[in-house]
């Protein structure tokens, strides 16, 4: 682990957006505080980057609908994308996971596992279908308006991200003593996590609007959706290895991402 920046003077969101961008996405972002208040800023505005990331995702994916690109190819796009913008972080960290809770090992062992560099086999099987979940419902998105599609696109993205704002709430553990997941472990207050997940659900059903009532509605319940379901697996993961690491918050956003693409593909 690198030696943290010194801290510098800063408001704690300037910090916080710096640290959200800096530790979320591959964007030029220097970090310039390591310290858990700069944590607690930036995992509250993890779904601002999430924002960005999916806004670039839906840009692309759009551009190669302009060139005459199928429904198909703007999924694929859609899906590479925040890869892309993330280095392959959250689907590395969604491998490790699947190998450590799926090796039946100890805690101590099964975090050892996900530490080591290569993949095992639940790991690729969980990868290869949940990369081909996500590609089938954004090309079912795509598939019925360009709107829809990048509507998908974003809220995936923005939702991914809100999954990492609530596991990093107060009375989660980190596994590690090091790593992100012991930076950023307990950091967010409840309140805040409350605040800042009812605050990305009511914003996310306003531009669902745009498609009509339906469109608010199932906004808001592809939210809830994703947010329940890597809450489920962070709960699973806390009993299975005593608490969050790097890898599970990947885990999380690749799940809540999917979940919500699931969602929105049925619309």
């Amino acid at each position: 682990m690198s030696t943290p920046p010194p801290k510098t003077p800063g408001t704690p969101w300037s910090d916080g957006l710096r640290f959200a961008f800096g530790t979320l996405t591959v964007l030029p972002v220097k970090v310039t505080r390591w310290d858990r208040e700069a944590a607690r800023a930036g995992m509250l505005c993890a779904p601002v980057a999430g924002l960005v990331v999916g806004l670039a995702a839906a840009a692309v994916g759009l551009f190669l609908l302009v060139l005459g690109a199928g429904p198909l190819l703007a999924a694929v796009a859609g899906a590479t994308v925040p890869a892309v913008l993330t280095r392959g972080l959250h689907l590395d960290g969604l491998a490790d996971t699947a190998d450590g809770l799926g090796s039946g090992k100890p805690a101590a062992d099964a975090l050892r596992i996900m530490k080591q560099s290569d993949i095992g086999p639940f790991g690729v099987i969980t990868l290869v279908f949940v990369l081909f979940a996500q590609v089938a419902a954004l090309a079912e998105a795509y598939g019925g308006s360009w709107g829809r599609g990048a509507f998908a696109t974003v809220v995936s993205a923005v939702a991914a991200r809100l999954a990492l704002t609530l596991a990093a709430r107060v009375g989660v553990p980190a596994a590690r003593p090091e790593g992100l997941g012991a930076v950023v472990a307990g950091t967010v207050p409840l309140r805040g996590a409350v605040l800042v997940g009812v605050g990305v659900a009511v914003l996310v059903g306003v531009a669902g609007l745009l498609f009509g009532t339906y469109g608010l509605v199932l906004g808001g319940v592809a939210v809830l959706v994703a947010c329940g379901c890597a809450e489920l697996l962070l709960r699973r993961c806390v009993r299975r290895f005593g608490g969050i690491t790097g890898d599970v918050f990947g885990g999380l956003a690749e799940t809540a991402a999917t979940s919500a693409l699931v969602v929105l593909a049925v619309w």
